[in-house]
């Protein structure tokens, strides 16, 4: 039987509300900004490499933001929702932004939040955060990228330690992106076959040791259930502690951000407990 892969990859049209929650997003951000110490942060010469920073005491732990949108869509400006939490719970967080597609490639997109990962390893300390505990999530195309981050083999270029990530939540993330050429996608992406193939997590090297919580939501497509359930069992065959959370019935694509940022949630519980807060 053949799959609509239009029709699968279209995380939008399985959530009618979906303008509702993305406003959310900028809401939750901007309520988290009222109440928490925060500050925005220069990773590269252009207007997009940027951070936003939110401490949390001397030593805390650092969770590495990375916001989704198909990598042409949203801002650290909208994705700041889950800090109040994490940051009660003892955790800095971090909000990555970067240049958007089609003004970017997707490698120019990897190579943007490897370069804040490295900022924020070699400038955490002096918000406070612990450089050596660094977290790494993602939502969506946030969880391709977070994804990204996790594969061995970048780090030295920069100056990373090996193991600069020290675990990972990704959230309804896209880990080979092969069958994304063939979608109305890639009319932004402009990926080819070899692009694609190189920019997919689950096609290069893998870590070993590394505990990594996956969630999707309830009614998302079966092309991105199988995509989180296929690159949890390739960490488990790697060596990795990876969790599929079971989703919250009714969840979506979208609000999966939401449940990362409350406290008794799954998601939120099973990243608090990798991260030891």
């Amino acid at each position: 039987m053949s799959i609509d892969l239009d029709r699968e990859y279209n995380a939008r049209a399985t959530t009618p509300e979906v303008e509702r929650i993305i406003a959310a997003y900028r809401a939750r951000t901007d309520a988290a900004k009222a109440v928490l110490p925060w500050s925005t942060e220069r990773y590269g010469p252009t207007e997009p490499e940027r951070v936003d920073v939110y401490p949390a005491g001397e030593g805390a732990p650092v969770l590495v933001f990375i916001h989704g949108g198909y990598w042409r869509a949203l801002d650290s400006a909208d994705a700041g929702s889950m800090a109040p939490a994490f940051v009660a719970a003892g955790a800095c967080v971090v909000s990555v932004n970067y240049t958007l597609a089609p003004a970017a490639s997707l490698a120019r997109i990897v190579d943007e939040c490897r370069r804040a990962l490295a900022w924020v390893h070699a400038n955490i300390a002096r918000f406070g955060g612990d450089p050596s505990r660094i977290h790494v999530a993602g939502s969506s195309a946030g969880g391709h990228l977070a994804g990204m981050m996790i594969a061995p083999g970048w780090q030295a270029a920069l100056g990373l330690p090996e193991r600069a990530v020290v675990g990972a939540t990704l959230l309804s993330g896209l880990f080979d992106l092969r069958p994304l050429p063939a979608t109305h996608i890639n009319a932004w992406m402009r990926l080819d076959e070899a692009s694609a193939a190189r920019n997919s997590p689950a096609l290069l090297p893998l870590p070993s040791g590394l505990p990594v919580v996956l969630a999707y939501g309830d009614t998302e497509t079966g092309e991105f259930k199988r995509q989180t359930e296929d690159f949890a069992r390739a960490l488990r065959e790697a060596g990795c502690e990876a969790t599929v959370v079971p989703p919250r019935p009714r969840s979506n694509h979208f609000d999966l951000v939401f449940d990362f940022g409350e406290p008794g949630n799954l998601v939120f519980e099973a990243t608090r407990r990798v991260m030891g807060i």
